[in-house]
């Protein structure tokens, strides 16, 4: 399952690139993020985050460890649990002296049974990546 969603704001590409690495601003534009905490790094390769969501109802941890970072322009992590993998990808690019456009790209695989219900779940996911935009938006 994929959620890609590009979208232009009005901020220099350094801050947004900035304001993004710092992925326990999960909190404050992830819908579905109850809480995000760096366990450890700086937040370049090898950096790790404990995730707490709520999708459904229900509460999932994961752990993220970041995979690629290519400043401004590429920041990537790998999530991880027990029914999960998350890709998470965010390209940035400079599209005006303030403006930059970013193009975020959720990749869910399942595993094990949990493959068997990820296609109805495909509209929550959907509607989680609309409010995610929104949410990006407005404190962007």
């Amino acid at each position: 399952m994929k959620i890609v969603r590009t979208l232009t704001v009005q901020r220099p590409i350094d801050e947004v690139f900035a304001y993004l690495q710092d992925f326990t601003t999960t909190e404050e534009w992830d819908p579905g993020t109850v809480r995000t905490v760096r366990e450890s790094g700086d937040g370049g390769v090898g950096t790790r985050y404990h995730n707490v969501s709520r999708f459904l109802g229900r509460e999932t941890e994961l752990t993220y460890v970041v995979e690629q970072v290519s400043a401004p322009t590429l920041f990537k992590l790998r999530g991880e649990n027990k029914t999960l993998v998350a890709h998470d990808t965010m390209t940035l690019r400079e599209v005006g002296p303030n403006a930059t456009e970013l193009t975020y790209r959720a990749e869910f695989d399942f595993k094990g049974l949990a493959r068997l219900i990820a296609p109805l779940t495909a509209p929550a996911f959907w509607r989680l990546g609309n409010q995610a935009e929104a949410q990006l938006r407005k404190v962007l």
